[in-house]
């Protein structure tokens, strides 16, 4: 079982040391903890948040695998494999705009 967490945590370092987008992301999830923390959200805002942030990192972690599998599978330019990384990637950016709108409205409402 500790080589499960050991292999997890392997590739959250893989996909953070590979992928200029979860770097982005890991700054942006440090911000928003930061501000969190800073302006006092309530337990269900938290709930709100770590989800959220969650589900983009998620997204990110597919995509990332998808990436590499569709590079071994497909190391010259297929149409669809073009498709997969598109659509991957596709999932990540709807994750992050979803996640970014309920940031705005939390921290929008301590702000103002």
């Amino acid at each position: 079982m500790l080589n499960s967490f050991k292999f997890a945590f392997r590739g959250i370092q893989v996909m953070i040391s590979t992928q200029r987008n979860a770097r982005i992301h890991l700054l942006i999830t440090t911000i928003v903890f930061a501000l969190g923390l800073y302006l006092g959200f309530t337990t269900l805002e938290w709930c709100l948040i770590v989800f959220a942030t969650g589900t983009v990192w998620t997204a990110e972690a597919f995509n990332t695998a998808i990436e590499f599998l569709v590079d071994v599978v497909s190391p010259e330019f297929h149409p669809l494999a073009g498709n997969a990384k598109d659509v991957a990637a596709a999932a990540v950016l709807i994750s992050a705009v979803g996640s970014a709108i309920i940031g705005m409205l939390i921290i929008g409402k301590h702000l103002f």
